[in-house]
């Protein structure tokens, strides 16, 4: 019989159809495996159209056989079979699909999920085959066969195919010096793909597999081959919640993405509307180990009809839910031609939107109902939570504010915004916050004593993202947040203030002393009445604390920022009262030593530590 050639404009499009739709060659397999579902569906559906009830779906399966010998690989199923006719149409016909004039002819067939729809899947074969003959017969017609070589152009004749259905062999593509397609012929392989793509394909894929067992009353082991269920058929998101146990959940969430710990929290959604979908996903207890690096894959499974389409879709989350693993499983999205991507971002964008507040509602409900488990939660992601507040100029702070936790000064322990401004005495009026290295550092932070002498809590920032997002949310309920370190924290009484003006105004002289003793090592010298028992502390300038500072200098081009601050000094402290009768010499040895020891407590590195030392043993 002579070759035909293909329908199409040109044999270019089949070079697309190999070459540039799809990214993956491996997913080959899930095309033809979806294709020989469709195909079982099609036959079940029409045979419910012609009453016959009795129909036993166990009946049907799909069957993988490899043959290393052959080097050929061939896909079997007992769905509805195609005439020669059809072969020609469909398969002849590249971008001709025999699904999407199913669902044109069944619009009504709601039992029926039904994945192909461009009629190019079955054509992702010739990415590692270098022949593909298809054997076909449906009920009532005569057995046909189509074969082609690819561009060149195809054949469809008569064969003796006796059963009814489709059987596929792919005669695979000779290795060569950089790519192997031997692979495809190896039984764990096409398990590895059959449980990756197609494991919840509702028919059984089954293949033969070889495997040892201990021969009876003997220590000798025998090989034997047996069928082996590749798929697990029915997904566990589509089972009725109530149906499901929590140990299965947990044991689906091991398994599927290789965690070794129970996840903290499980939500299970089912959508129906305008856009149905099923998610499944899991907030987990620790991060996986890459989390913080560059290789980490954010997104969530995504499935149409339990066939996976991406393995990671990064527009279902957003980065600061980049924590949350799990899949979404529905029958309306727009796939491409390559069923690899999306072609509506609005879907996608519903979906994610409506996503985002189910995890933000189950983050807030763990806050409030276990809140041990939050916190644990909490240590290993509250930090992707406040960059989300920080990030993109605090597009997203009013949605995460309330997932935010920070230790109290107070109260010894995190506490969320809320209940911080929920036990603020009446007279307070801002929301305080001390920033250092460690929680320690910022209990004994000189510049905290005269807010905690009040009776106010302390807010105590210990990460270097913590004071970014606070700057970023100005207020909460209307209290703006506030350093104790900020120079003009107005915490006196007019009296008080007045008297300070006084003090500083009479102070000049030798605070310009000091400043000139010092020299470029400060911004300026001034009196504060922050400090209680300390005798000096560091400033930034307005909104800057030494900790951003800190944070600032070591980003990239950071060094180039300049690391001098205010020198502060408490006008009550023993040493200040002495200062006034010091020589400019021991002046400058006493005001060197007054900024070390501000900058040993703000956690600064200091610039003559031998110098210091020196002084200390001096004055000793």
């Amino acid at each position: 019989m002579s070759k035909k050639q293909f329908k199409t404009e040109s044999k270019k499009l089949l070079d697309l159809m190999i070459h540039s739709i799809y990214t993956h060659r491996e997913i080959f397999l899930r095309e033809l495996i979806s294709n020989a579902s469709d195909a079982i569906d099609k036959r079940y559906y029409a045979a419910m159209q012609r009453g016959e009830t009795g129909v036993d779906k166990d009946r049907f399966v799909i069957r993988l056989e490899p043959n290393k010998a052959a080097r050929t690989l061939t896909i079997t199923d007992n769905g509805c079979g195609m005439s020669a006719s059809e072969l020609e149409q469909n398969l002849g016909t590249i971008a001709k699909s025999g699904t999407q004039a199913f669902r044109a002819e069944h619009a009504d067939a709601e039992d029926v999920d039904i994945i192909g729809k461009f009629g190019v899947g079955f054509y992702a074969a010739f990415m590692v085959a270098k022949k593909v003959t298809v054997y076909s017969h449906k009920e009532g017609e005569e057995p046909a066969v189509w074969e082609s070589e690819g561009e060149d152009g195809y054949t469809v004749k008569p064969c003796n195919y006796e059963p009814i259905g489709t059987k596929i062999v792919l005669t695979l593509k000779d290795d060569g010096e950089e790519e192997s397609y031997a692979e495809f012929l190896e039984t764990y392989r096409l398990e590895s793909l059959v449980k990756k793509y197609s494991d919840y394909i509702r028919y059984p894929i089954m293949m033969q597999v070889e495997r040892s067992r201990k021969k009876e009353d003997s220590d000798e082991y025998e090989t034997i081959v047996e069928d082996k269920t590749l798929n697990s058929r029915v997904p566990l998101w589509r089972k009725n919640k109530n149906e499901i146990t929590k140990e299965e959940y947990a044991l689906f969430y091991r398994d599927a993405f290789h965690d070794y710990e129970d996840p903290a929290s499980t939500l299970h959604i089912n959508t129906e509307g305008m856009l149905s979908y099923t998610a499944l996903l899991f907030i987990p207890k620790k991060p996986p180990f890459d989390f913080n690096t560059k290789e980490y894959q954010r997104g969530l499974k995504l499935y149409a009809n339990g066939v996976m389409i991406m393995e990671h879709c990064e527009e279902l989350l957003p980065e600061y839910f980049g924590f949350v693993q799990g899949l979404v499983d529905s029958p309306d999205l727009s796939l491409n031609i390559s069923r690899e991507m999306l072609q509506h971002d609005r879907q996608l964008s519903a979906i994610a939107n409506n996503l985002k507040k189910k995890i933000l509602a189950e983050l807030l409900r763990m806050q409030r109902e276990e809140r041990e488990a939050y916190e644990e939660f909490y240590k290993s992601f509250g930090r992707t939570l406040k960059f989300g507040v920080y990030d993109k100029f605090g597009m997203n702070k009013d949605f995460l504010k309330d997932t935010l936790l920070f230790w109290s000064r107070n109260s010894d322990k995190p506490v969320t915004l809320k209940e911080y401004v929920d036990a603020m005495p009446e007279a307070q009026k801002e929301i305080y916050f001390a920033a250092g290295d460690t929680l320690n550092q910022v209990k004994k932070l000189p510049q905290a004593e005269r807010v905690a002498d009040l009776g106010y809590d302390i807010l105590c920032l210990t990460e270097d993202v913590d004071e970014f997002a606070l700057r970023i949310l100005e207020s909460y309920q209307e209290k703006p947040f506030r350093s104790v370190s900020d120079p003009d924290l107005d915490l006196g009484t007019e009296e008080e203030k007045k008297e300070m003006e006084k003090r500083a105004e009479e102070a000049k002289p030798l605070l310009t002393r000091i400043k000139t003793a010092l020299g470029d090592k400060v911004l300026d010298v001034r009196l504060t009445d922050r400090l209680k028992n300390a005798a000096a502390c560091l400033s930034g300038e307005e909104g800057m604390s030494v900790e951003m500072y800190k944070v600032l200098r070591q980003m990239p081009n950071g060094a180039s920022i300049p690391m001098t601050f205010h020198l502060d000094l408490n006008p009550d402290h023993p040493v200040y009262a002495k200062l006034g009768d010091l020589d400019d010499e021991q002046l400058k040895e006493y005001a060197s030593l007054l900024l070390a020891q501000a900058k040993l407590v703000a956690g600064l590195p200091l610039d003559d530590p031998a110098a210091f030392a020196e002084s200390i043993c001096k004055l000793m």
